[in-house]
């Protein structure tokens, strides 16, 4: 069984939603089909057929969820320091064509979120920047063509 690595924070919130599907959401969807059924026949019910198909993904989020959880191995980066780019790593690039300046935090894949700059270890540029070091400039393609960065900046919070 493969580990999946992520953050304290990030399988917090994998827990969290897991709790809500539990406790909250799938009640609801029971008390959904229930009175569904009551309004007769089930074949022509789009009401029936609508919570049924959404228990269903319920269902199936909350056995995801318990398999990603119980194979989660979180790593902690509170101890960590240093300037080499490692899981956990907050970095601040700058593109060598345009110089904008972007910081994404190297989370593991359950929990990116590259627009609140979370960045997976598994993506096209999260695999290039683990191991590099300050001034390195990481080269990666990405759907907008062939793209260079330079390491500007490397903390661990």
């Amino acid at each position: 069984m493969e580990k999946i690595p992520m953050t304290q924070g990030g399988l917090d919130q994998l827990e969290d939603e897991l709790r809500r599907l539990r406790a909250e959401e799938r009640p609801a969807v029971i008390r959904a089909i229930a009175e569904a059924r009551e309004h007769g026949d089930l074949s022509e019910n789009a009401e029936y057929h609508a919570a049924k198909e959404r228990q269903s993904f319920i269902e199936g989020r909350i056995a995801e969820l318990n398999d990603i959880i119980s194979r989660a191995q979180v790593i902690d980066t509170t101890g960590m320091s240093g300037d080499i780019v490692r899981f956990g790593a907050t970095v601040s690039l700058a593109d060598e064509d345009t110089e904008e300046e972007n910081t994404y935090r190297l989370v593991g894949s359950h929990e990116a979120n590259a627009s609140a700059g979370l960045l997976s270890v598994t993506s096209p540029l999260g695999k290039a920047l683990i191991g590099k070091t300050l001034g390195d400039i990481v080269e990666v393609s990405t759907p907008r063509g062939h793209r260079a960065y330079e390491i500007i900046k490397i903390s661990y919070l």
